[in-house]
Order: structure tokens, then C-alpha cells, then sequence
């Protein structure tokens, strides 16, 4: 499940989906909306969201379509040479599975943790860029140094230093 992260100013507000979060957030209305700060939790990045309370469903939702798309499958355009079409066509399965075969093995390869400090290093330039040591802890974070990121973030909120430190190495701390 995708998650999402609210913080106001300093403080952690809450974890989950974004309904989760919609709903958590339009329960404190004294929260002024300038105070909040929202994340994806899978890459670091800020993100907006609507609180408005939804509109209530005036016609009933269309039935669901069968096929692939209910399973998230997403059809677009590749564009490759002949020859690699003849490669791909020629694999099991088809050119469909032997793409997805060689984009996993590839993530695998570069395994996530990359992909982790880098949705780290987004959080952490929206929500402490202006904080004390915070350019030596990037450069801890970057080279993969838990120990000497934990000394550079010794001295900001906790929640954050912990989010980070989630988001970088997988670990929750809450």
C-alpha cells in the first residue's frame, strides 16, 4: 500500500493512505493549512492534497471493466529498433514479460537503497534544509552512513530525524 506522511512544522501527524491522511487532517480543523507538510513516502516528494470533504456520489460509479486494467497494468508506447523487437518477441512469454522480466532484474540490481536515499534526501531538503550540520548529513546519507547521519541529526525533532532515517533505511522508528 502506497503511504503518505503529514508533518506540521516539526511534529509528525500521521502515516497512511491519502484517505487516511484526508481524513485525519480535515478532523483538526484548527490546523492552519500553511502549517502542513505532505510526502510520498515511496520517493520523498511534497505533495498537495484537497481536504474538502468529498462530494457526495450523485449517480452510482460505472461497473468495473474486466480485464488487465483492474490489475494496474498501464499500456504505453515503447519504441525500440527491429531487431530488438525480434529479440523480445522471441523470449517467453513475450515482449510484454521479458520488459517486465529485465526492469525488475535491473531494480534488483541497483537494489532500493538508492532509491530510498534519494526519497530521503527530498524530504529532508523541504522539511530541514535550513537546519544546523544538515549539508554533512546529506553527504552521510549519500554514502550510506547511518552512524554519521544519526551525529549530524542528533539535534533536530525527533520526528523528522526518524523519518528520514525510515525513509533512507527502511527502518521505522515509530
Amino acid at each position: 500500500m502506497k503511504t503518505y506522511t503529514a508533518f506540521a512544522g516539526d511534529a509528525w501527524l500521521a502515516t497512511g493512505s491519502r484517505d487516511e491522511i484526508a481524513a485525519t487532517l480535515r478532523a483538526m480543523p484548527d490546523m492552519p493549512a500553511s502549517a502542513l507538510l505532505l510526502f510520498d513516502d515511496e520517493d520523498g516528494r511534497q505533495i498537495d492534497l484537497d481536504l474538502r470533504e468529498p462530494p457526495a456520489p450523485e449517480t452510482p460509479p460505472p461497473a468495473a471493466r474486466r480485464g488487465r486494467p483492474s490489475l494496474g497494468v498501464v499500456a504505453r508506447e515503447v519504441t525500440l529498433l527491429p531487431r530488438h523487437w525480434d529479440w523480445l518477441g522471441e523470449q517467453p512469454g513475450g515482449a510484454s514479460a521479458a520488459l517486465r522480466r529485465l526492469v525488475d532484474a535491473a531494480r534488483k540490481a541497483e537494489g532500493d537503497g538508492h532509491g530510498r536515499r534519494n526519497a530521503a534526501y527530498r524530504f529532508l531538503t523541504a522539511i530541514a534544509g535550513d537546519r544546523p550540520h544538515y549539508e554533512e548529513a546529506i553527504r552521510s546519507l549519500f554514502a550510506d552512513d547511518r552512524a554519521g547521519f544519526e551525529g549530524h541529526a542528533a539535534r533536530w525533532p525527533i520526528a523528522i530525524r526518524d523519518h528520514a532515517i525510515g525513509l533512507a533505511w527502511g527502518e521505522t522508528l515509530r
